[in-house]
């Protein structure tokens, strides 16, 4: 996650400073409290206890029952459920086999561990294994992946943006790859999931394997190399006289129909004009979601306790979206449903919680930009900003509809998601002290939006179809279905 430092008061807006420390000292007795408050590691607890919150499933209803009690108790009012219909996925079984050429002539049939990515179609496929790297579009274009399963890295290049797994998926099927490996560049032995589209089954098969499954994938493969470096050469890396190694990859997996929930709660007057507090709390199947998201919406629920006591002269919506991890579908649903002209900004909180210090993504925000700024500055807290965009968070069907957002996450100094969608996402992972003090930053960042002095313009379309086309979203983004229409 690229950062840049806290800016200085000298850069930040004088005047929204001191309105940040205004509304700091008077919201005082509310901070302190939430500074020692054992009600996050507490809600925390019960969200991870559950289990499995999938999108669709008994798990992530339980939890969206979890979430309103916290509203209810956090003081918000009118929490309510909105169901909505989806595609759910329901995970089986996944079998990687590759047919691999021994010392004597003869063969032998090697298998691996691996999951099966969400929306991947319950099918099989064979065919050779081709590596392509880190997976990015160059990479694929530069490999012959017609009638081959592409092996691609979770990470991508230093020095350039993340490039998401949709983008890789789908980049590499446009190709003509019949099916796709998903390898994790973290140790541990610990396969990634991860959806492969934005809510409906997809087109060919997928699969998460560990690094250390993975070594052996990239040493089998076209194009492979067995030094672990992820560059990608041409066919003539492998040895001349090494035979083509066979793989079949078969998942068991269904689709089918199921309903998801939002889980809404006011804060502050109500007023035409509203914010948007949101933060997703469901969570893959294979582990118990504690740092995604389970910390985001612990820092909401938080947030929301100490939004209630705040003198805001506008009101805020909080909002714990579902579905989020198979296609940002909760959001989706709540921005159909809004006018959105009515929504002056949006807070999503989507890794903020995890590690120590908050990292404000503005989404092209100007506005966004100097909220984030005044409050730093302001309380002294660092928070590191930077204009970064995507489109792989809730805030996504805001912002491509000009609605100015800025999107929470924490630094762990590392790039990649860590521990999150793999089985390691547990609860013993949190340090629920970087979720009270989230907590609070998210708290003033909403009443710095909210401030009568506060404009907060619009984003333009066309300027922001023309900065994703410059980060060099476009090719990845169409191919995983992703770029707008309007945005022609």
């Amino acid at each position: 996650m690229p950062t840049s430092p806290t800016r200085t008061t000298e850069s930040a807006d004088s005047k929204a400073v001191e309105r940040v420390r205004e509304r700091r000292d008077a919201l005082a007795p509310a901070i302190a409290r939430t500074w020692t408050d054992d009600e996050p590691w507490r809600f925390l607890t019960d969200l991870t206890a559950l289990g499995s919150r999938m999108a669709g499933g008994e798990g992530e209803r339980r939890a969206a029952e979890i979430v309103a009690d916290a509203f209810e108790r956090a003081g918000l009012s009118d929490v309510e459920a909105d169901p909505f219909e989806i595609d759910a996925w329901e995970r089986g079984s996944a079998d990687l086999r590759l047919t691999v050429p021994g010392r004597d002539g003869e063969t032998a049939i090697r298998e691996f561990d691996a999951i099966a990515l969400p929306y991947s179609p319950g099918e099989s496929v064979a065919g050779e294994l081709v590596d392509v790297g880190y997976g990015t579009p160059a990479e694929i274009d530069d490999r012959d992946v017609e009638g081959r399963i592409a092996v691609a890295s979770t990470t991508t290049p230093p020095g350039g943006r993340f490039v998401h797994r949709m983008e890789k998926f789908g980049y590499a099927i446009e190709a003509g790859a019949v099916g796709f490996v998903f390898v994790n560049h973290l140790d541990g032995q610990l396969p990634p999931t991860g959806s492969l589209t934005f809510g409906e089954e997809a087109e060919s098969v997928a699969v998460g394997v560990s690094k250390e499954t993975g070594a052996w994938l990239r040493e089998y493969a076209v194009g492979g190399r067995a030094d672990g470096d992820l560059s990608v050469g041409t066919d003539g890396d492998r040895p001349a006289d090494t035979d083509a190694v066979d793989a079949e990859l078969t998942v068991e997996a269904s689709t089918g129909p199921g309903e998801s929930r939002n889980v809404v709660g006011r804060a502050g007057p109500d007023t035409d004009e509203r914010l948007l507090l949101l933060a997703h709390y469901d969570a893959h199947d294979i582990a118990e979601g504690a740092l995604d998201n389970g910390c985001g919406i612990a820092t909401v629920a938080t947030a929301a306790g100490i939004l209630t006591e705040a003198d805001l002269p506008i009101g805020v919506d909080v909002v714990a979206v579902g579905a989020e991890e198979v296609g940002l579908l909760g959001s989706e649903h709540l921005a159909d449903r809004l006018d959105l002209d009515r929504v002056r900004a949006v807070v999503n909180v989507d890794g903020a919680g995890r590690h120590r210090d908050l990292v404000a993504l503005t989404h092209a925000s100007a506005a966004a930009e100097s909220v984030a700024d005044a409050v730093s500055t302001a309380v002294r807290q660092p928070i590191a900003v930077t204009p970064e965009l995507h489109p792989f968070s809730d805030q996504w069907p805001f912002v491509r509809r000009g609605v100015p957002a800025l999107q929470l996450h924490s630094d762990s100094g590392d790039r990649g998601r860590g521990w999150g969608h793999t089985h390691a996402d547990t609860r013993d992972k949190v340090d629920d002290r970087n979720v009270r003090e989230h907590a609070i930053l998210t708290a003033l960042l909403l009443a710095e939006f909210a401030a009568s002095e506060r404009a907060v313009p619009r984003l333009d379309r066309e300027d922001l179809a023309a900065e994703f086309r410059e980060a060099d979203f476009e090719p990845g983004m169409r191919a995983a279905g992703l770029w707008p229409d309007d945005w022609a």
